[in-house]
């Protein structure tokens, strides 16, 4: 049997229980589609830790994103992605009133900072390296963690870099430099995130597992830095920074989880459980945190910022070369 179009809208409205002219029980379904897809949509805007240059490519003129371009001022004028703001790695670094190098800087710095390069609370952050070298891509973690203590979840990091994003067919590259308005950016410190060298010293004492990022030469106590002693926090698991990357061509990217595992296996580092990593200045050892804490999800690695900087200059800490 056939209905007219005008028919089946009488039906309709015939109907006892309706919500606008549709059944009840059909407009329960539409709802929970609905709902079903609002859902999904939500899942979808949330920041994953990593982007594709073909997600990029795909969401790159949505006003929702703030791509910062991580090459020198004089690679970002050679050429950059459509949109992008260059900022400059030093200015997320500072030597505080202590006088470590390159560490966190305070809150009022980092939200003006960060007010000037157009983001607000809401924008999802791209951070784009240029994907040449593990210490590159690095660049990208350490701003990353910058971004997670101040709470701001809707961050990632472009995988494979600007190197993977030019292999697009339809990569977007200028040489103008992109004008944002200066936003007013509020933020607040977790310094839960940030432990510092008598933190780190009594989680030590508690068993926490302690990892070493650096180079194996860092860790024996072959070389050292000036005026430091040389070796590394006892016991600590000694897994170097660069072998979290693979490359791709030319340029380096997170692998898949499962081979991060196998990694870490290999270097006994556990995948949960409480852990501070470090390396010299907190730049190298912000890779290994990011891989922990957002790729393998655990969410009790920590990042020491001072490092071997602080520790291996302070007496009272205690260094070992390992056998």
């Amino acid at each position: 049997m056939t209905m007219s179009f005008s028919s089946s809208r009488s039906a309709f409205a015939r109907t006892p229980s309706t919500r606008w002219g549709i059944p009840h029980t059909l407009f329960m379904l539409l709802t929970a589609i609905f709902l079903i897809a609002s859902v999904d949509t939500i899942r979808a805007e949330a920041a994953q830790p990593l982007v594709s240059a073909k997600w990029l490519s795909e969401n790159l003129d949505a006003s929702s994103i703030r791509i910062l371009d991580l090459q020198s001022p004089q690679g970002y004028a050679r050429a950059h992605i459509k949109g992008a703001v260059n900022t400059s790695y030093a200015q997320w670094r500072r030597t505080d009133a202590n006088g470590l190098p390159k560490m966190l800087p305070d809150l009022d710095y980092l939200q003006s900072l960060i007010g000037t390069l157009g983001i607000e609370q809401g924008t999802h952050v791209i951070l784009a390296p240029i994907g040449i070298s593990a210490s590159e891509v690095a660049v990208a973690t350490r701003v990353y963690w910058t971004f997670k203590t101040l709470g701001h979840d809707k961050v990632s990091i472009l995988n494979g870099g600007l190197i993977a994003y030019s292999k697009l067919s339809d990569a977007k590259f200028v040489t103008e430099p992109t004008t944002v308005s200066p936003t007013t950016y509020n933020a607040s410190l977790n310094k839960d995130m940030a432990p510092n060298g008598d933190e780190v010293n009594f989680a030590w004492k508690q068993g926490v597992v302690m990892v070493d990022s650096r180079s194996e030469d860092e860790y024996l106590g072959k070389v050292a830095g000036p005026g430091q002693r040389a070796g590394t926090i006892p016991d600590s698991r000694f897994m170097p920074f660069d072998r979290l990357l693979e490359k791709d061509g030319q340029s380096f990217r997170f692998p898949e989880v499962s081979e991060l595992k196998s990694i870490y296996e290999k270097h006994k580092v556990p995948t949960s459980g409480r852990q501070i990593s470090f390396c010299h200045t907190g730049h190298r050892t912000s890779l290994t945190w990011f891989v922990s804490h957002e790729l393998l999800g655990n969410k009790d690695a920590k990042l020491y910022d001072a490092s071997m900087a602080e520790w291996a200059k302070r007496q009272d800490l205690p260094i070992a070369k390992p056998k």
